[in-house]
């Protein structure tokens, strides 16, 4: 289908309201998510004229997307968060059904230190395609939560949760990044579930990888062909660990209840976590690194960029410097990076400076100065997080701080037709359900257009976040010739019905 056209109708403006300017640190400070009426009561006042005139734009903005919500999704799930989540995952699919798969969903609370900050382990009830009725999707309450979300286990984390990643060989294990230079791995089918009240003690992890000097704040990847993990900090480093001489085989059936962590050695003080130092640490970068990605097709190759506008590659083979690095491949700081899992050419950037980038490997630069295939002009705040689909080796996603996660296809880019000539070109669906700035969402790779996606809503609905769970209608990416004929059937159908008396 033509489906610039789609992304135009789902951001219901053309994005007009007030930009915030990029912060430095992305994680605002968190505030609990209170009704409307304790809102008026504290003096929860928006900054007079300017701000009053920016939630209106954001309300009105989010009432007409409201309305489309029928027409462009198959499915819709929105669950609100009292504390805000800087991060999403999917988990392992539990069980499948008739009309619904059952699967794992790791969130986080960021709270302000009243209670704990916790890592959430949930239940998510993922509605087939063409299952739920159109009617009912947009009939949400944004301050209640979702009955297709429901909390399985709490784990008191150490610290705020800024970013889990899941291993791709065994998605039980997680790894998260806190304010902190460790990085820690956790196996939460045998985390015991914990209540978290103020006073309560932190939950112990299964493994702590050390070797940054500096906190590790977000960047962090697991590597989808070995147990390795990477991650990047404020020591302009970037540091790589195996984790494979501490994982078994038990409790890799998704119905085994055996831990999938080796704790090795005999005595010691068994209330301390065991630690694992690098495979290697890697420095080429001149300020804090913000995020990593390893290669599709190789563990020792990976990828990191930074506030230094750089993009780096490595070759944990060829040592510990730079394979190639990449100045000024923004106008601004990298916040994420992202290497297509289907061709392992493509690498994808996007910045403070508001756009995404997309790099072929084989022709980085010119003159020592980063030459993109393309650069994708969609948003109109620092884009967060970019992820190629797991589906299609042409799709990927980028969210940002405008509040919009936008569905780019860049095989479109040269085929922008004239119906769609006010939307940027290679846009193809625009999710505007967000009514502040986007932190984190990730593909399904079960069902792979299902996305799970966060907003942290401190500055607009007065504090706590917005979790939601969405698929786009199908009609909107098929091919088109198969789109038109199942609508002519219908047409026929329709036309018939009507025919009769």
């Amino acid at each position: 289908m033509e489906s610039e056209g789609a992304a135009a109708a789902a951001s219901p403006e053309a994005s007009g309201g007030t930009v915030t300017p990029a912060a430095k640190k992305r994680g605002r400070k968190p505030k609990i998510k209170e009704d409307s009426q304790t809102q008026q009561q504290s003096g929860g006042k928006m900054k007079e004229s300017s701000g009053k005139k920016t939630k209106q734009s954001v309300d009105e903005k989010y009432t007409q997307w409201k309305g489309l919500v029928p027409i462009l999704y198959d499915w819709l799930a929105n669950h609100n968060l009292v504390w805000p989540s800087l991060s999403c995952r999917w988990g392992p699919q539990l069980d499948q059904a008739t009309y619904k798969n059952r699967q794992r969903l790791y969130l986080s609370e960021q709270t302000d230190g009243s209670v704990p900050n916790t890592l959430v382990i949930a239940n998510c009830k993922v509605v087939k395609p063409r299952v739920a009725a159109a009617e009912h999707i947009s009939q949400f309450n944004e301050e209640a939560g979702s009955p297709f979300v429901k909390k399985y286990k709490t784990i008191i984390h150490p610290g705020e949760v800024n970013r889990i990643r899941e291993l791709p060989q065994n998605s039980k294990i997680i790894a998260t990044h806190t304010d902190s230079p460790d990085v820690l791995i956790w196996d939460v089918e045998t985390q015991p579930n914990r209540h978290a009240v103020l006073g309560a003690a932190t939950s112990r992890p299964d493994l702590i990888l050390t070797g940054h000097q500096d906190n590790a704040e977000f960047a962090l990847a697991m590597c989808p062909t070995e147990p390795f993990v990477l991650s990047g900090g404020k020591d302009k480093s970037v540091v790589l660990w195996s984790i494979q001489d501490h994982i078994t085989t038990v409790g890799t059936d998704s119905k085994s209840s055996g831990s999938i962590i080796k704790h090795t050695g005999e005595g010691g003080d068994k209330t301390e976590s065991p630690s694992v130092g690098p495979r290697g640490v890697y420095h080429g970068h001149d300020d804090t690194v913000e995020d990593v990605a390893f290669s599709p097709t190789s563990a020792q190759e990976f990828c990191s960029v930074g506030d230094d506008s750089c993009l780096i590659l490595w070759d944990a083979r060829t040592g510990t410097s730079p394979v190639t690095k990449v100045e000024k491949t923004h106008d601004g700081d990298l916040h994420c990076v992202d290497w297509n899992p289907h061709d392992d050419n493509l690498i994808l950037t996007g910045s403070a400076d508001n756009t995404v980038r997309l790099y072929d490997r084989r022709n980085l630069t010119s003159n020592g100065v980063g030459t993109p295939i393309y650069k994708f002009e969609g948003h109109k705040a620092a884009v967060l997080c970019v992820q190629w689909c797991p589906d299609k080796s042409s799709f990927f996603g980028s969210s940002a701080e405008d509040g919009l996660l936008n569905i780019w296809d860049y095989d479109r880019v040269s085929k922008k037709s004239d119906r769609a000539a006010k939307s940027p070109a290679g846009l193809f669906f625009q999710h505007a359900g967000h009514r502040d700035k986007v932190v984190d969402y990730h593909w399904n790779a079960a069902d792979p257009w299902t996305i799970v996606s966060v907003s942290d809503d401190c500055e607009t609905t007065g504090g706590g976040g917005t979790l939601q769970i969405w698929r786009m209608s199908d009609l909107i990416y098929r091919p088109e010739e198969e789109v038109l004929a199942e609508l002519e059937t219908f047409k026929s159908h329709v036309m018939t019905c009507a025919s009769k008396p």
